[in-house]
């Protein structure tokens, strides 16, 4: 029987090694390290599978947390609205945030430092209007506004680089028509020039600061539209060239007709 596998094996050109079968005239050129290679490859990619996989899942279980953290942050502060009324809520939901707030007929400013400590003297002025918010850079969301439109009497109201800002916010604004004078909105990436049309209630606005809006269009356009929705009020961060169509035409061309 081996002679007879060994003439077989002559005849049909290949030649056996234990399990694998390689033709004979290649044996001389067959690296069995190869083989081993391959192997190695196919268990690194299953584990680079696997490392992936991993990855993807801590990188959506860290895309929900950071979602849960910032409804948790911008919770409605009911409780402490009927234990301290509204002005103290909303100076407690402003500090959270990392912000500021000033009161009426002070001059000292409530901050939170970088670590979010911050003194509980606001629980004093407990029946004292909350004339000022300072939330730039905080993350304040549509949700979170429920703290602050309850606020009558605010006068000042910075919400400058605030990632989540957006259309929708600027609509609740409209609650401050009747007291809100200074308004900062720049460096908010969310914030479009629909969103600006309904600034139009705030009619004592005297101070909008627009600087930075990469989101918004026809930027000149917008400043005139403002302008005459808010005539007392000074407009900056946008003039009346940013944005509009300029064609240029050469002195021999005649005008198109």
């Amino acid at each position: 029987m081996a002679a007879a596998a060994a003439v077989l094996g002559r005849r049909s050109g290949v030649a056996s090694r234990g399990t694998l079968l390689v033709p004979g005239r290649c044996w001389a050129h067959f690296d069995p390290s190869r083989l081993a290679q391959g192997r190695w490859a196919q268990r690194w990619l299953l584990k680079l599978y696997q490392r992936f996989y991993d990855i993807e899942n801590l990188f959506n279980w860290n895309l929900a947390f950071q979602n849960w953290n910032l409804r948790r942050k911008n919770v409605y502060y009911g409780y402490t609205q009927s234990m301290y009324g509204v002005y103290v809520a909303a100076a407690h939901y402003t500090l959270q945030q990392k912000g500021g707030v000033r009161f009426a007929g002070q001059e000292e400013w409530y901050r939170a430092d970088r670590r979010g400590n911050f003194s509980w003297d606001f629980l004093k002025h407990k029946e004292v209007p909350l004339e000022a918010v300072d939330a730039s850079g905080s993350s304040v969301t549509y949700d979170g506004l429920e703290n602050l439109v309850c606020l009558k009497e605010l006068k000042y109201l910075n919400l400058s680089r605030c990632p989540f800002i957006d259309d929708w916010c600027l609509s609740r604004l409209q609650v401050f028509g009747d007291s809100l004078e200074e308004l900062r909105l720049s460096g908010c990436p969310r914030v479009t020039e629909r969103g600006l049309a309904s600034l139009h209630h705030l009619k004592n606005l005297k101070h909008l600061d627009l600087s930075d809006l990469p989101a918004v269009g026809n930027r000149g356009l917008v400043r005139i539209m403002l302008e005459e929705c808010l005539p007392q009020c000074e407009i900056v961060g946008i003039e009346y060239q940013d944005g509009l169509l300029q064609q240029s035409r050469s002195p021999d061309r005649p005008p198109p007709v």
